[in-house]
């Protein structure tokens, strides 16, 4: 496979088919090519850009305002001796696990394009500050796939921890090469005024959040040609049968196929009937691995920073791996299969039906949440150091 990739020539003539057959599948399935892509503008709609705007504009504002110093001097203890990256990286763990896929990996490349933190640490938190959000986890995947707001809990628990034992596992990544040379600067505002970054995060933002959009369009309208065309139907029943004596079916291997590639349409076919065990640990899986449709995301913003690109898959492979172990391993300790009452029903069919206004208070309310927070942990960290500089003054 590796020689085959190699060969350009070889590598060409396989990327010209693949677009063949894509322009092929436009033109014979026209209407089916069109239901998707409005389904993709309607999850843009609705989900995508009231969910991570507000939080890409706080993300940005953070690191411009130098606001991050001030909470990493806060956090330096708990970053340096667990995951080897000094403490501004706290603001992307922070926004990782609180705003979801890709405001985390957005954060912790700008951490290093403002020279804040050095490769090797950027490289660190790129394997494992890319995160699900716990709106998407709690209210799609627990309440709506599920109906179980216990379930919800237990996979955000999961994903949780799954992505704190990677970042513990890759603070031995590159020990001793200038991981964690990078000292914070002194804590204060970088911008000459607040109107000048807040206006360069909205554009900014905007710009990354039309960028998720298109990907996701993509490969909403790619995936469903793939089904159309039988591709993944047909490799999911050759998989099927290979991996039968490991009590593989075909439709769980599809199901696998499909999160592999998308991670929103991965889960949500997870709704259908099926051993519990078994879906919850590919559930656990897809939140983890995220799909390859993110981590389009995240190479689009990684662009020509030198950052290296295999660390992020194996960190998210990793992630995935240890979710589903973690749901396999304390599965039996909770009751999983306690339904949900008559009030969670009627919050699922809100959440299908909430409009985008409504999706935006949302995340502004959550997004400002957090900004005060970050705020006052960092107006604290200042107060202490100022305290501390007039103690050594005196």
């Amino acid at each position: 496979m590796f020689r085959i990739l190699s060969n350009r020539v070889l590598c060409d003539l396989l990327i010209g088919a693949a677009l063949f057959w894509a322009v092929l599948g436009l033109l014979w399935f026209p209407e089916e090519a069109m239901e998707a892509a409005q389904s993709g503008v309607t999850l843009c709609l609705n989900v995508i850009i009231p969910s991570l705007f507000p939080f890409f504009v706080l993300s940005t504002l953070l690191v411009d305002l130098g606001l991050c110093n001030y909470f990493g001097r806060a956090l330096q203890w708990i970053m340096q001796p667990l995951f080897r990256v000094n403490g501004a990286c706290a603001s992307a763990l922070a926004l990782g696990f609180i705003g979801g896929y890709p405001v985390g990996a957005r954060t912790a490349i700008a951490l290093y394009e403002k020279k804040l933190c050095s490769r090797v640490e950027a490289e660190r938190m790129l394997a494992f500050c890319n995160n699900s959000g716990p709106a998407f986890i709690l209210g799609v995947v627990g309440a709506g796939v599920f109906s179980s707001s216990r379930i919800g809990i237990f996979l955000y628990l999961a994903h949780t921890t799954a992505s704190l034992c990677v970042g513990f596992l890759f603070r031995f990544y590159k020990a001793g090469k200038g991981g964690t040379e990078t000292r914070l600067p002194a804590a204060s505002f970088h911008a000459p005024r607040f109107s000048t970054a807040f206006t360069d995060s909205v554009k900014s933002a905007f710009s990354n959040t039309l960028n998720i959009c298109a990907f996701v369009l993509f490969f909403t309208v790619l995936i469903r040609l793939l089904f159309l065309f039988g591709i993944l139907p047909g490799i999911s029943q050759l998989l099927g049968s290979l991996l039968a004596p490991l009590g593989c079916t075909q439709t769980g291997v599809e199901h696998l196929l499909t999160g592999l590639v998308e991670m929103t349409s991965g889960v949500w076919t997870l709704s259908d009937s099926g051993a519990l065990a078994g879906r919850l640990s590919m559930a656990a899986f897809m939140l983890g691995w995220a799909g390859v449709s993110v981590h389009c995301q995240v190479l689009s913003f990684i662009g020509n920073s030198g950052l290296s690109v295999g660390t992020y898959v194996v960190g998210k492979l990793l992630h995935g791996t240890f979710s589903a172990i973690f749901v396999r391993l304390f599965a039996g300790f909770f009751a999983l299969d306690a339904p949900v009452g008559a009030y969670l029903a009627e919050q699922v069919d809100d959440i299908v039906t909430i409009s985008f206004g409504t999706a935006l208070t949302i995340s502004l309310v959550a997004a400002w949440a957090a900004w005060i927070l970050f705020f006052l942990i960092s107006a604290h960290a200042a107060q202490k150091s100022s305290r501390k500089s007039k103690h050594h003054t005196i």
